[in-house]
């Protein structure tokens, strides 16, 4: 499949490219910058779009066969970003693609989006945030998947998750990293078992070939 990655840029797209690029997927990275395009073509991407979340970014859409969603306002943007990229910006993502025909749509979410509250006020606005994108995508007509990752780290790829479709009870000194993110974002592209469900996903010590094959 040609997929769409929104967000390429950031530390989880980057990977996410790569995990394409070493896939039998083809990567199409979506950028707001001329100076990123080189680093996206590095990375492996066979098309690099210039497009703006909070602009009209329809085009990026033309000949993808799914949608990689992995965008985010970052930690040093106040409330205002998080409303028109990790929100706004998923709802418009998800429009796009219903109508371009494109089915496929996987979405990275947030662990603690299930309840904003318990999320102390300085991540509210953020989980808030993701909590809606989410629940406005299970509404549409895509195949989506939600992967909702828990605390991310700068380690190398394991390959070894815990997927919970419950959610974990607790979170306590754990995390994942951002590679293992990213190919799990690749990886459930073509797995039937995972469309219209969200699960939460940690590091863990099983594979992540059979912890997916489990949902």
């Amino acid at each position: 499949m040609n997929v769409l990655v929104i967000g390429a840029n950031g530390q989880v797209g980057r990977n996410v490219v790569k995990e394409l690029a070493a896939s039998n997927h083809e990567a199409t990275a979506m950028v707001r910058k001329q100076e990123q395009v080189d680093k996206m073509k590095e990375l492996g991407a066979s098309k690099v779009v210039l497009a703006d979340l909070e602009k009209d970014f329809s085009d990026a859409f033309e000949g993808v066969d799914a949608v990689i969603f992995a965008a985010g306002s970052g930690p040093s943007t106040g409330a205002d970003k998080t409303l028109t990229i990790d929100l706004w910006g998923s709802v418009k993502a998800a429009q796009y693609a219903q109508e371009k025909g494109v089915k496929r749509f996987v979405q990275l979410g947030s662990v603690g989006s299930n309840d904003p509250d318990a999320g102390g006020e300085a991540m509210k606005p953020y989980l808030v945030a993701k909590r809606t994108a989410d629940e406005l995508l299970q509404a549409t007509n895509l195949d989506y998947t939600i992967v909702r990752p828990g605390a991310l780290s700068d380690e190398d790829k394991s390959e070894k998750i815990e997927v919970s479709l419950k959610g974990f009870s607790s979170l306590e000194g754990r995390s994942i990293p951002r590679a293992d993110v990213a190919h799990v974002l690749v990886d459930v592209l073509d797995r039937n078992n995972t469309y219209n469900k969200v699960f939460e996903v940690l590091q863990g010590d099983q594979p992540a070939s059979e912890q997916l094959n489990s949902l």
